[in-house]
């Protein structure tokens, strides 16, 4: 994995080797090159582990999107304050089975990064309202849920909401 700004700096010399193939009349492989550094500005915006661990999370192989996730190492240089925010979310998904506590911090942390889609804001704030369930939060739990409702545009969600809800009422 390359940090962040060397993945910048990569494409811009191939953008920059592509114009030189260009001017010396190799027009094929100077558009190609251009072509080819979109892909290190593709990662600059994309994390190629964060791709990779989702990837994994689709295939329910929680071990593997853990040991994706373990190759950043330094992760507020190496990720961009989104991909931080997808980090964070994608730790607090595989420790929600485990261990809550952890969990919770690490959803705080990705909703307060800011998460790019609203169905994954959407299903963190869901996963922190199943949390302080738990823990006999009933009045964060009822606000979470509704933030949750409202940020499900598609009903995706609404299953759970209702599920969630139902369970809430016995506390």
């Amino acid at each position: 994995m390359f940090n962040k700004n060397f993945k910048l700096i990569i494409a811009g010399l191939i953008i920059a080797f592509g114009i030189y193939q260009i001017i010396e009349s190799n027009l094929g492989n100077g558009i190609a090159l251009i072509l080819f550094s979109g892909i290190f500005i593709f990662l600059y915006f994309k994390n190629e582990m964060i791709l990779l661990a989702f990837l994994r999370l689709r295939k329910q192989d929680f071990e593997g999107a853990k040991k994706w996730l373990d190759k950043i190492k330094n992760p507020e240089t190496a990720l961009t304050q989104k991909q931080q925010g997808y980090y964070n979310y994608i730790h607090g998904l595989l420790l929600s089975q485990t261990n809550m506590t952890k969990a919770e911090k690490y959803f705080k942390r990705a909703i307060k990064l800011g998460l790019s889609m609203k169905q994954d804001l959407a299903m963190a704030k869901l996963n922190l309202a199943g949390i302080a369930m738990t823990k006999r939060r009933k009045r964060e739990a009822q606000l979470l849920l509704k933030e949750a409702k409202t940020l499900d545009k598609h009903g995706m969600l609404n299953e759970q909401i209702q599920m969630m809800k139902q369970q809430m009422k016995r506390f």
